[in-house]
């Protein structure tokens, strides 16, 4: 129970008289006057726009927000009930329309007319049973099927049913008692209806949505006429009932709370979640079981507009003689016994709040301001204005609650700069620590409450900071690790570090800070491929100084089969990847031992490695090997550096290798790679500078066929020596005669030089190269003059053909061999052929089919030439590479580079084919005439 006496009184309605509308000219008679009611009003009701009022004479008048009366005729005596539906353009009403106990029920369409007035859709008397009595109260639910009559015998009869038609709904006695009926009310909570009955001595209520009207008795006192409402959601549409003493709220099922607001209640009003009660002043006032007013009395009454959610008194005030209160257009009207009309006009939202900002009466403003459905924005003001008022009475542990509740709306830095005195720490800490609950955090407030933890030495409190919220961080977590190892909390960012997978972080301070060299090797095998090849190539030279072993374990899996340390456990499906081991060299700046071990490893189990891995390796063994002292590891490293340059591996780096190879001297390497890069001169050389003379000649021998000039060179460097090398000279010679790579003078001449060659040394040579030429100069001499005996014949042939007849003496035919039969066709060739065999062998009518291939031949040698005739820059290629340049031009001679050719293959036009000429040129193919 609630005691309203600690209720604070507020006026949050303006008051103000109804007053008389003004003329059609803003001035006109009554416009400053009270507004008058009808006489002898009995009843009212407001909805759909206009206030309902009944009156003894029977009539029903509406008055609109314009304030202009209209009014029909509704029954004959009297109008005692008016039920105005708010969601309907229906209204209720009983009256009687004869003398007696006769009360009649009439449903009144106001959309439709009737001969200018509303039509009257049903009529039906307002009768329990047989008796007849006086109806105490009406109500309709707002669906149209239900209504409910209340009488003064204690009976209610219930009409079920399209309440507007009599043929669609049925009315039954659905209560009885002993005592007057004084309240009804329908409920609806989803699909079920209840109906609340309420005498002077019991309230009970009827489940309508079950069949048979189960019945419920809540409670065994009652109350007067109109002191009874239903509220709307905000109080759960919850019965209430006003007593003299008490004010009490049911559910259908139950009896809720109750408020002790004493006085003889005469009226109560439910208005958008305000009670409104009427009652009288005076405690001594008699009670009436039945009527909750007499009129008789003209005592002043109270009227109090109370908030049940909020517990405090919105308004009241003294009225005299309350007939009713309405609420319509926005506004509660009180309806006084003298005619008059006044208005109740709710403050605005924000007056109210004022209103109770100048009283310090925030959390009363919130609590109305939450009421009110302000949005999140108007309470935050609320909550800042509050944290203020706090704050400045010196209750910093009370602003700061208030100021937490303005988080997402206020501005941090406001309440940061409040606090940021040391001895109010643990204020701002409880803000910041809320700030980032909410996530709502930046990296500063991540600073700044991580600093007071720290100042605060509140290492619980840390932990618990960053150790909560596994699902969620509330918090920028790089921020706060930077904060934390600033302060010397490294375990507690090396945990931040992992847990958040920040793992450059982690591995920073476990080597800079913490110099856990081997948790932090062990931490970037947990990593993914790609963050554990990234971290070796940033900490790789700082872990291999420390921990040269491990680091080159690692890098060795990093590079051939990586898995993380959780997933090499398992049963290895997915395939492992691997890095670039070329880029991880550089780890081992100071570190060859372990450089060599992990080169080595590589080249072992991964054959298509990265050349620089070669390369590597190589430059590792030769140093090695030229900075052994003992010979028999020398030995084992020249062998390991042979072989690696025999794995094939240096073709595309040649050059590399070899510079590698000279640098450290390494003889039997340089000569490998020079004759894989087929440099025999170079191999040549190399004898040569160190005066090796059987080696020349061996190097003439085995690569003088692919490379013919190292004879050359190998005669000129024993010519330039002054000591006695006649051996190696006659050798020399001896090749160059055989395979004539030197004119017989270039030699002579390169001897000169040398004054221990005698002429005893190339005595042989020139006699036996006198001998082949002078056995050459032979041969020619015989092949000219058979050319010579040839070309006479020849030309004997022609001056025959060109000057005595041809008598053709074939008798068979060249192709079938048989005998010649007229037609035939003869050659000056001598051959002879049927016509019908030269037709179907010949390919030209001009050519004999016998001679033609041979002619084709000579034919295609002479096109041959004359293509090559201008191929000058071939020519001078060869006149310069060739040892015997003569032979070169000789054999352009004799391809006829140098004459002028005539090709004849067709008869010139104008020309008889019977031309001896011609006949010559063309059976012979080729003239040629040397140009003079």
């Amino acid at each position: 129970m609630a005691a309203y006496l600690q209720w604070r009184r507020f006026v949050f309605f303006d008051r103000e008289t109804v007053k008389e509308p003004a003329g059609p000219d803003g001035g006109g008679a009554g416009g400053g006057k009270p507004f008058a009611l009808p006489p002898a009003i009995t009843v009212c009701d407001s909805g759909r726009g206009s206030l309902v009022f009944g009156d003894m004479e029977g009539q029903i008048w509406f008055l609109p927000r314009s304030l202009q009366f209209s009014s029909f005729q509704a029954y004959k005596l009297r109008v005692t009930h008016l039920y105005q539906l708010k969601q309907h353009s229906i209204l209720a009403s009983v009256g009687e329309d004869e003398e007696g106990i006769n009360p009649l029920v009439k449903v009144w369409n106001l959309e439709k007319r009737d001969g200018g007035n509303p039509l009257c859709t049903r009529i039906f008397p307002a009768i329990p049973g047989n008796k007849p009595t006086v109806v105490s109260c009406l109500t309709v639910h707002e669906n149209l099927n239900f209504m409910a009559i209340g009488f003064a015998d204690g009976s209610v009869v219930l009409t079920k049913g399209d309440i507007t038609r009599d043929r669609h709904s049925k009315t039954q006695i659905l209560h009885e008692g002993n005592y007057p009926v004084t309240g009804l009310a329908f409920r609806q909570s989803g699909k079920i209806t209840h109906l609340f009955v309420v005498t002077t001595e019991n309230i009970q209520s009827y489940m309508l949505s079950v069949k048979d009207y189960p019945r419920l008795e809540l409670d065994t006192h009652g109350c007067g006429l109109r002191c009874s409402t239903l509220s709307d959601p905000s109080q759960d549409l919850q019965f209430i009932v006003a007593g003299n003493e008490c004010v009490y709220l049911y559910q259908p099922d139950e009896r809720g709370p109750c408020f002790a607001f004493e006085g003889q209640k005469l009226i109560v009003h439910w208005y958008r979640g305000y009670l409104i009660i009427v009652s009288k002043d005076r405690k001594s006032s008699p009670k009436s079981e039945f009527a909750g007013s007499d009129p008789q009395n003209s005592d002043k009454q109270i009227l109090n507009v109370y908030d049940l959610c909020n517990k405090f008194i919105a308004y009241s005030s003294v009225f005299d003689d309350v007939v009713d209160v309405l609420a319509e257009w926005g506004s509660l009207y009180v309806l006084t016994r003298d005619g008059k009309i006044h208005a109740l006009q709710e403050k605005d939202t924000q007056t109210k709040l004022e209103m109770l900002f100048k009283k310090n009466l925030f959390e009363m403003a919130i609590n109305l301001a939450k009421s009110h459905h302000l949005d999140s924005d108007g309470l935050s003001e609320i909550f800042r204005q509050y944290g203020d008022h706090l704050y400045n009475k010196g209750n910093h542990d009370g602003a700061i609650q208030q100021y937490i509740r303005t988080i997402g709306k206020l501005e941090p830095s406001y309440v940061i700069r409040k606090f940021l005195d040391a001895q109010r720490i643990h204020n701002l800490t409880a803000y910041l620590q809320t700030l980032h609950l909410q996530s709502l955090a930046n990296a500063d407030h991540t600073t700044l409450l991580l600093n007071c933890y720290t100042k605060l030495k509140d290492s619980s409190k840390l932990e618990e900071f960053i150790k909560t919220s596994e699902s969620e961080v509330h918090f920028d977590v790089e921020t706060a690790i930077k904060v934390l190892r600033q302060a010397g909390y490294f375990s507690h960012a090396v945990y931040l570090a992992e847990k958040h997978a920040h793992h450059e972080w982690f591995l920073k301070i476990q080597l800079e800070d913490i110099k856990n060299y081997q948790e932090a090797l062990q931490y970037i095998g947990k990593l993914p491929f790609d963050q554990a090849e990234s971290n070796m190539k940033r900490y790789g030279k700082i872990l291999m100084h420390h921990v040269p072993n491990e680091t080159t374990e690692l890098l060795k899996i990093l590079c051939t089969d990586y898995r993380p340390t959780g997933d090499r456990e398992g049963s290895g499906m997915l395939e492992g990847k691997k890095a670039n081991s070329e880029e991880f060299i550089p780890v081992f700046a100071n570190n060859s031992r372990e450089l060599k071990a992990f080169l080595e490893h590589m080249t072992e189990v991964q054959s298509d490695s990265p050349q620089g891995v070669y390369d590597t390796l190589l430059e590792l063994r030769l140093q090695n090997w030229a900075h052994e002292q003992d010979l028999q590891i020398k030995e084992k490293l020249h062998s390991e550096a042979i072989t690696l340059l025999k794995s094939g591996r240096f073709r595309t780096v040649f050059h590399k290798a070899l510079v590698l190879c000279q640098m450290h001297n390494f003889k039997d390497g340089v000569l490998y790679l020079y004759e894989q890069g087929k440099l025999f001169q170079q191999i040549m050389h190399y004898h040569m500078q160190n005066e090796q003379y059987r080696k020349v000649i061996e190097v003439c021998e085995l690569y003088g066929d692919q490379e013919t000039c190292l004879w050359e060179q190998a005669l000129s460097y024993f010519a330039r020596k002054e000591e006695d090398c006649k051996e190696y000279i006659t050798a020399v010679l001896k090749h160059i005669e055989n395979k004539n790579l030197m004119p017989p003078l270039l030699v002579v001449q390169t001897l000169a030089h040398n004054s221990t060659a005698t002429l005893s040394v190339i005595k042989d040579y020139l006699v036996n190269k006198l001998q082949k030429q002078s056995h050459q100069i032979e041969q020619d001499e015989q092949r000219i003059q058979k050319y010579r005996e040839e070309t006479t014949r020849i030309r004997q042939e022609i001056e025959e053909l060109k000057n005595s007849p041809k008598i053709f003496q074939k008798t068979k035919c060249s192709i079938c061999t048989s005998a010649l039969e007229l037609p035939s066709v003869h050659f000056l060739c001598g051959h002879s052929f049927h016509q019908h065999c030269f037709e179907s062998y010949s390919e030209s009518d001009s050519e004999c089919p016998t001679c033609m291939p041979e002619n084709r031949k000579v034919t295609d040698m002479i096109r041959a030439q004359e293509q090559k005739r201008d191929l000058h820059d071939q020519f001078q290629h060869q006149l310069k590479c060739s040892n015997d340049g003569f032979s070169v031009v000789a054999d352009y001679f004799g391809r006829g580079v140098f004459n002028k050719l005539t090709l004849i293959t067709d008869l010139p036009p104008g020309k008889s084919a019977t031309t001896i000429d011609a006949g010559l040129q063309r059976e012979l193919l080729i003239h040629t005439k040397r140009s003079t």
